[in-house]
């Protein structure tokens, strides 16, 4: 007895409503490899035109799905065994060629090369995958070479084949002219939702027919970039919205956010967005949330009415027979629960067997998980009834990179309203299960991914905000767009009063992620400072000369590095010194160091920081005893 695998093995009913699930076609039945490739071949006329609608399914279903049951590599190999050439003793050994006249060998020849065609063309990503299929595919290149006729060495060559992009992508984001406010405040729930919609449709059609295989086969989404980036956002979006609401003060702006909130998962609903519909309600009915007394006392009958047919549109009561009863009714533009529906692959996938009679593949199997495959993978070609902004989509992708354990979420919960056993407790509202096939996955990007993401941002903020094309914006703008972030403000030394530059936004930004991103020591970022130079000193990314008089280059505090200011951003990202942390305002807040200078000449005893700084001085608007988050 095989042991069922925790979250993702089926249950008996679950199995049978696979089964009863839309299929495209009546049971196939069975049919050896040879069986199946003659079939499709039978498909082509000699042209290598599909003669019908059924054929041409079929073929596609072969092409799409024999990976389930025979590897790739398997599948061209048969091919090449199969491939007649023009004379009998020129035959790969085992070719049963010598009953079939040479009229009825050149045709096949033919309508071999044109699926091979059809498959190179259909799904190149395959042939990029598997080095073993990549020589398999050079030996029947070879073999239809030696034949004389060029179509057919044409029709398997599959060397010009480039990087593989998806062919289903959503469109590019508009560059409007106007300003756009970067504030979380000013976002109208529309906006927000559209572009939540943009960046999980973007995620959605990168996910390919191999990435569902391996995760029905696996079980993880573990070596599956494309469906680990679906289940991240899901889980980002989720805590984002518990974040958002628990970094306000008093309950009146929780309440303020929740009902923002609830208004984002309205549109995402009329926008037929569901996997990010569940994510935000999923968000809201957080046992975090829902145990917010006063906050709750606050919503109105109309808020809690709404979020209660959100909550039963995504119940999992009778297999989300509410959420696939309305999904099935769309039409356009839409965006599936992924997890309801890899749920329905495993089902089909252990309740059917691979082969019949020993060596009959299950063509009925394949057919069901063909159809299933097909239609997610067919709303690929949709489009969105939206446009996004670029700047909106970098906030939204940095803000969505946090993350927050549990207990953390917890903790910030209970400090904003603690717990009181003389209040009778909120009556919970049954939270939909978020992303359960993605237990266990979280929102942990690389150092690299990260600084892409925040410098992104900051052009975006520079872009909107900076009114002079200084470099510099108003420190008041900046702390209302850093209130999209629930991390607390950390130290900074502004080079202007009231003002912050954009080295300092991209330090601040880069500091407080690499704590609320749990990437750790290992992305410590550099302080820079502009510095004058009183020795020779050479730039540590392309090695040129410092030259001025005053305010040379950049020296980086921690780690004691040197560049030019045009090389500034092109240093590596790490700064190689460990930080301590000090007992104020952020964790990453570096302490001064402390070690015992030896009489090797350090630049910080001879050079002098312009403007001079305090660095003990706190930022305008820092509030004394503010509690990290």
């Amino acid at each position: 007895m095989v042991q069922r695998r925790r979250n993702t093995c089926p249950s008996p009913q679950d199995i049978t409503r696979a089964l009863q699930g839309p299929s495209s076609a009546s049971n196939p039945g069975a049919a050896s490899l040879d069986e199946l490739i003659q079939r499709c071949l039978n498909c082509f006329d000699p042209e290598g035109k599909l003669t019908s609608p059924r054929g041409s399914q079929l073929v596609d279903m072969t092409l799409m799905m024999h990976g389930w049951v025979v590897p790739s590599q398997m599948f061209a190999q048969k091919l090449l065994t199969l491939y007649p050439p023009l004379s009998l003793s020129a035959g790969p050994t085992g070719a049963h060629v010598h009953d079939c006249p040479s009229d009825k060998r050149g045709l096949k020849r033919t309508q071999i090369c044109h699926l091979i065609r059809q498959w190179i063309s259909q799904f190149p990503a395959v042939f990029e995958a598997d080095p073993l299929l990549e020589q398999t595919m050079g030996d029947l290149w070879a073999l239809a070479r030696s034949d004389g006729v060029e179509t057919h060495s044409q029709l398997v060559d599959n060397s010009c084949l480039g990087p593989h992009a998806n062919m289903f992508q959503a469109p590019s984001p508009s560059v409007k002219k106007r300003k756009v406010s970067l504030i979380f405040d000013h976002m109208e729930p529309h906006e927000m939702a559209e572009h939540l919609s943009y960046l999980e449709f973007k995620n959605f059609c990168n996910v390919s027919f191999m990435d569902y295989r391996s995760y029905v086969v696996h079980g993880s989404v573990r070596d599956n970039p494309a469906l680990e980036r679906s289940v991240m956002m899901c889980n980002g979006v989720s805590q984002w919205v518990q974040l958002m609401i628990l970094s306000r003060h008093t309950a009146q702006q929780r309440a303020q956010v929740f009902t923002k909130f609830i208004h984002v998962a309205q549109r995402l609903r009329a926008l037929q967005n569901f996997n990010t519909l569940m994510a935000v309600t999923g968000g809201l009915c957080h046992s975090s949330i829902s145990r917010l007394k006063d906050t709750s006392n606050l919503l109105t009958p109309d808020i809690t009415k709404a979020l209660g047919e959100m909550t039963e549109l995504l119940s999992s009561g009778s297999n989300y027979i509410n959420y696939r009863r309305l999904y099935n009714e769309c039409s356009g533009f839409k965006v599936p629960i992924l997890g309801v529906h890899l749920k329905d692959l495993i089902s089909l996938n252990e309740a059917l067997p691979d082969y019949i009679d020993q060596d009959k593949i299950n063509l009925s199997k394949l057919q069901h998980l063909y159809s299933n495959i097909s239609d997610l993978v067919a709303t690929h070609s949709c489009t969105p009834p939206f446009e996004a902004n670029k700047d909106l989509l970098h906030l939204l992708t940095l803000s969505l990179d946090l993350y927050y354990t549990e207990d953390e979420i917890y903790e910030l919960s209970y400090n904003k309203e603690p717990r009181n056993t003389k209040i009778q407790p909120v009556a919970p509202v049954k939270a939909p299960v978020v992303a359960e096939w993605g237990s266990g996955v979280t929102p942990r990007l690389d150092p690299d991914t990260i600084s892409k993401h925040v410098k992104q941002m900051v052009d975006s903020i520079m872009k909107n905000y900076d009114q002079n094309q200084d470099g510099y914006i108003s420190l008041d703008d900046f702390e209302k767009i850093a209130a999209n972030f629930p991390f607390s403000f950390c130290t900074h030394e502004a080079d202007r009063e009231g003002e912050i530059s954009h080295e300092e936004i991209t330090s601040y930004f880069m500091r407080g992620m690499s704590i609320c991103a749990k990437l750790g020591y290992r992305f410590n970022t550099h302080n820079f400072h502009e510095t004058t130079y009183k020795r020779p000193t050479f730039c540590e990314n392309c090695g040129g000369f410092l030259w001025g008089v005053i305010k040379q280059g950049y020296h980086c505090k921690d780690c004691g590095i040197n560049c030019h200011r045009h090389c500034r951003d092109l240093v590596e990202i790490a700064c190689l010194k460990k930080h301590k942390n000090t007992t104020g305002s952020c964790p990453c807040t570096p302490a001064p160091d402390t070690r015992i200078k030896g009489n090797t000449w350090n630049i910080e005893e001879e050079a002098f920081v312009f403007p001079a700084k305090q660095r003990d001085r706190k930022p305008p608007g820092h509030r004394s005893g503010q509690q990290q988050q």
